[in-house]
């Protein structure tokens, strides 16, 4: 009984072997991948390597005197620069050292005194 399903199964992959070998694609089969991998590319890694360059500029270009907002939200402003760290001057007579890479943004000279002034108004 098997031996009549056999040759009719081998004769059909035959069959189908030789109509695929005239429909598969060429280079238009690659198109799309390219496509996404090019979407990819402009869409979510070149602007993240862009922001990585723009904060190590400005984390090396950290200097004495600038005033800065951490990753952790703390205002102040840098008394010393070292290789790896920062001092930052955060109150009257209080600073922390802080690692150079959490650095968030520099904000413009005059910000920090700006921020403090409510807060000596309020001692007094």
């Amino acid at each position: 009984m098997l031996d009549f399903f056999i040759p009719s199964a081998i004769a059909a992959g035959e069959a189908v072997n030789a109509s695929s070998d005239a429909s598969q694609p060429g280079w238009e089969g690659l198109v799309f991948p390219v496509a996404l991998i090019a979407i990819f590319y402009f869409l979510l890694i070149r602007p993240q390597q862009k922001r990585n360059k723009d904060h190590k500029k400005m984390v090396g270009d950290a200097a004495k005197g600038d005033e800065i907002i951490t990753n952790g939200g703390l205002l102040g402003k840098i008394t010393e620069v070292g290789d790896h760290f920062i001092t930052l001057e955060i109150g009257a007579n209080m600073s922390v050292q802080l690692m150079k890479s959490s650095i968030s943004s520099v904000m413009p000279k005059g910000t920090y005194k700006a921020a403090i002034k409510p807060e000596a108004k309020a001692k007094k």
